[in-house]
C-alpha cells in the first residue's frame, strides 16, 4: 500500500463565536474526515463531533482492507453517526435542528473510497490539475442543474447555504459513495465550505501546487480564506500520496 502524509487544521474563521467543524486523522486506520456541523445554538459542534466518533468506531476494529469491506465500512460509519445524532436529539429536545456535512475518505490497497454529503467537499490535485470529486447537496446546485439559473449566480444567491442533505436530520439517509485509484504524487483535499465559499478553485489549485510541506498548504489555505473575509469556520484536510 503506497505510503501517505496526513495534515488537517480547523480555524473558527473571522465571524463566527464557535467553530462547528472538526476533522480526524486516521493513519493506522488509513481513513480521514472533515465534518461541518449545521444548528448553530443547536448544537453543530456536538453533531460534527459525533460523526468524528462514530466513523473510528467503525473503523476501529477493521483488519481487512478490501475494496469490499471498506466501502461497507464508509457506509456504515454513515449511517451509525446519523443514528447516534438523532438518538441524541431524542435525550436532548433543546438540540433538535442539529446536524452536519461530512466527507470521510478511506483507502484500500490501491484504491480509495469516498463517502460525501451536503456542502463540504473533496478534491483531488493530480498531475498539476484539481478535480472536484464531489458534488454540493444544495438548492443552488440543484437549480444550476436543472439550468434554472447559472453558475454565475451561485455565490450572491439568496438560498446558496440551502443544504438538501445531512447526516442526522431524518431516519432515512442518502449518501453518495465514490471509488477510485491512486496514483503517486496525488493529493487529497477534504474542506468545508468555508474554504470554498471563499476562495476559487484556481487559488486552492495555487496552493496545492506550490513547492512547500503538506502541513503548510493547510496553513496557506486557511490563511487565504481568512483574507478574503473568513465568514465561517474553515477545516482543511490534506492526504498526500507518496
Amino acid at each position: 500500500m503506497p505510503h501517505k502524509i496526513f495534515a488537517g487544521k480547523t480555524d473558527i474563521g473571522l465571524k463566527r463565536e464557535n467553530n462547528e467543524d472538526t476533522f480526524s486523522l486516521n493513519p493506522e486506520l488509513d481513513f480521514c474526515l472533515t465534518a461541518d456541523g449545521m444548528g448553530g445554538a443547536a448544537a453543530g459542534e456536538v453533531a460534527s463531533n459525533i460523526f468524528a466518533e462514530a466513523a473510528f468506531e467503525i473503523f476501529s476494529n477493521n483488519t481487512r482492507r478490501s475494496e469490499k469491506e471498506i466501502l461497507y465500512r464508509v457506509h456504515k460509519a454513515y449511517s451509525h453517526a446519523n443514528q447516534k445524532i438523532l438518538e441524541h436529539v431524542a435525550h436532548h429536545p433543546d438540540h433538535r435542528g442539529m446536524g452536519c456535512t461530512a466527507e470521510l475518505l478511506a483507502f484500500f490497497d490501491e484504491g480509495f473510497i469516498l463517502g460525501h454529503i451536503g456542502d463540504s467537499r473533496t478534491y483531488r490535485l493530480s498531475n498539476g490539475q484539481l478535480e472536484q470529486l464531489t458534488q454540493d447537496h444544495t438548492l443552488v446546485q440543484q437549480q444550476l442543474q436543472e439550468g434554472l439559473i447559472s453558475a454565475d449566480q451561485i455565490k450572491h444567491h439568496p438560498m446558496r447555504n440551502l443544504i438538501l442533505r445531512a447526516v442526522g436530520i431524518k431516519e432515512e439517509l442518502t449518501i453518495d459513495l465514490l471509488k477510485g485509484k491512486t496514483c503517486p504524487e496525488d493529493l487529497f483535499l477534504l474542506c468545508s465550505d468555508g474554504l470554498t465559499d471563499m476562495i476559487s478553485d484556481d487559488q486552492i489549485q495555487d496552493i496545492l501546487c506550490a513547492d512547500i510541506h503538506v502541513h503548510r498548504k493547510t496553513e496557506e489555505l486557511i490563511e487565504t480564506a481568512k483574507a478574503a473575509g473568513g465568514h465561517d469556520n474553515i477545516t482543511v484536510v490534506l492526504v498526500a500520496i507518496i
